[in-house]
């Protein structure tokens, strides 16, 4: 402990002539301050860092401490001061440093894989090398500068590392590897595969195994389950659902109840293919659905998936925004006819693509690939597009423009700019999920989310809806608050935004004070008793998805009283935790 002191008051006066630092310099966390003088190029955590490496394609290496970690101390002077060490760090990765007392989240991410991959708890100092992707593919504690005692040193594993880089091929594989070891150990810690299977069984009996979905008609999205579908395959690479998922979301993005031409889902369809819509486009169908896409999207990397939340994100922005905000839906109708907007005679298409000097046999094929047929397929001689065919012929994106431009000539239905905090916040969960694949989303959940708190969140009240140019009066209801909160914890795990999470603590306990009475919740404090439930079939229960945000809650902040509540709750209405 003397050496310690003495090195720290060594340090300290001897800083004056040293005018080298870093990029801690004006850190206010003192153990990143005491970092501010090593020859590393530390970062402090935060989107310039992560985007740098990304940039600049160098290795991460994120270090986690406290300013009173003996070992922290100990890794520091063997190590962060060595100009052999801090030239290596320098050239090939970028160093992150991170105090867990001012970062307990970011720690607690880390030290959870670190005990998954372990199968024991870690410590600090806690070293993590990542991927410029934020890939972990190494995980340790202490290092000492030299190899000894049976442990590798920096000095070893650092070039080892550089090596390993440039061998795309066993990189991939070391990081693959590493993300098994954490699946596995995360499915047999959390999940009670009993309890799986009879859901599993239960959605299985609801699936229609030829065209996908959930029932016959009319026939939903569902994404709420869908997404359920989804997460088990990944938490139990469980083919079955995986496919259940997968096949209901090929389906639909081939199909009429996608809008082949302008972006975007309609409500439902009234028959089993998903062929014919109810021409209705809701804010709160294409919020949830977009998240889904995107995950099944990262699970295959199958282009038609991001295909779909681009044109759904473009579909939302140009018809549904509004002041930064999302209206609520669009009619079915236009110009008193039903799908008007959106359907083709397919002779009038025909004709006009042959002036165009289009050949026979290209408008034939194109027509035939999004389904515009002679004899109509929805109204008389009308038809709504949908994917016929996986072969896609050569002029079918200049087909959609000009079938874009024939809509664009028409009246657009009917839009109600009623503003709902749930469905926007659904919607700029969407855009944070989104950003996942596509980096420019991130600014564009930023401003949403900002717009869509100054306009329904006033002196620390959160409103349910408003009509645009209105200010709001109704106060919120379970929905608002549980999707809300879902948003901000989604904005909160893409940038570290504190202010995210401050305000997901906010409304928590104020939620819990208006709407959790008797170990019952209720839709809203208004008066009229309506208990919340676990019915999804239309979107996410709001109750289910306020417990999620609870479970998120409690082990951010290491808050037992909202996992109590989570606990009280399921209890209630005969589940088990």
């Amino acid at each position: 402990m003397k050496k310690i002191i003495l090195y720290y008051l060594l340090s300290f006066w001897l800083v004056a002539d040293d005018n080298r630092s870093n990029a801690l310099l004006n850190e206010t966390s003192p153990y990143l301050q005491q970092h501010r003088h090593n020859p590393v190029n530390w970062y402090p955590w935060g989107k310039e860092s992560l985007e740098k490496a990304k940039k600049e394609n160098k290795l991460i290496f994120l270090s986690i401490g406290y300013s009173t970690c003996h070992w922290c101390h100990v890794m520091e002077e063997e190590s962060f001061t060595d100009e052999k060490i801090a030239n290596i760090l320098n050239k090939h990765f970028v160093s992150i440093k991170v105090d867990k007392e001012e970062y307990p989240h970011i720690d607690k991410k880390y030290q959870q894989r670190y005990m998954q991959v372990h199968t024991k708890r870690g410590g600090w100092p806690l070293s993590v090398f990542m991927s410029p992707k934020e890939e972990v593919f190494h995980l340790a504690t202490y290092i000492p500068k030299e190899q000894g005692y049976g442990s590798k040193g920096l000095e070893n594993i650092l070039p080892s590392f550089v090596i390993l880089q440039k061998d795309k091929k066993a990189f991939s594989k070391t990081i693959e590897e590493h993300r098994h070891k954490e699946k596995n150990t995360t499915h047999k810690m959390h999940v009670n595969t009993k309890l799986m299977q009879k859901v599993l069984k239960e959605i299985e009996a609801q699936y229609d195994s030829k065209n996908g979905g959930f029932s016959k008609r009319p026939k939903f999205p569902e994404a709420s389950k869908i997404e359920l579908l989804l997460n088990i395959s990944k938490l139990h690479d469980n083919k079955q659902a995986f496919n259940m998922a997968e096949k209901t979301l090929e389906k639909m993005a081939k199909s009429g109840i996608y809008d082949q031409i302008g972006g975007g889902f309609f409500r439902y369809t009234t028959d089993t293919q998903w062929q014919i819509p109810h021409f209705e486009k809701m804010l709160y169908t294409n919020g949830e659905l977009i998240s889904v896409y995107v995950k099944l999207y990262e699970m295959t990397g199958n282009k038609l998936y991001k295909k779909v939340v681009d044109e759904s994100i473009a579909q939302m922005e140009k018809n549904y925004m509004k002041n930064a905000v999302y209206l609520s839906a669009s009619d079915a109708d236009s110009d008193g006819e039903e799908g008007g907007y959106f359907i083709y005679e397919y002779s009038e298409v025909k004709d006009a693509l042959k002036q165009k000097g289009w050949k026979s046999v290209e408008i034939e094929e194109c027509l035939a690939y999004m389904g515009i047929e002679e004899d109509g397929n929805i109204d008389g001689d009308f038809s709504h597009t949908h994917i016929t065919s996986e072969q896609v012929p050569k002029g079918v994106e200049a087909l959609k423009l000009y079938l874009k431009k024939v809509s664009s000539k028409r009246t657009f239905p009917f839009v109600d700019k009623k503003i709902i905090t749930s469905w926007n916040a659904m919607m700029i969960k969407a855009l944070f999920s989104a950003s996942k694949i596509q980096s420019t989303y991130l600014t564009l959940a930023e401003k949403r989310l900002d717009a869509l708190l100054r306009l329904m969140y006033k002196e620390e009240s959160l409103y349910h809806q408003t009509l645009l140019g209105k200010l709001p009066t109704q106060k919120a209801l379970l929905e608002d608050y549980a999707f809300l909160i879902d948003a901000l914890l989604a904005g909160y795990s893409r940038t570290y935004n504190e202010r995210y999470l401050q305000l997901c603590v906010t409304l928590a306990k104020d939620v819990i004070e208006k709407l959790y009475r008797n170990k019952r919740w209720y839709l809203s404090n208004d008066g009229i008793q309506a208990y919340a439930d676990f019915d999804d079939k239309y979107y996410t229960s709001a109750l289910s998805k306020m417990l999620e945000n609870l479970v998120s809650l409690g082990a951010l902040e290491n808050n037992l009283a909202f996992t109590d509540i989570v606990k009280e709750t399921l209890h209630r209405h005969g589940g088990g935790f």
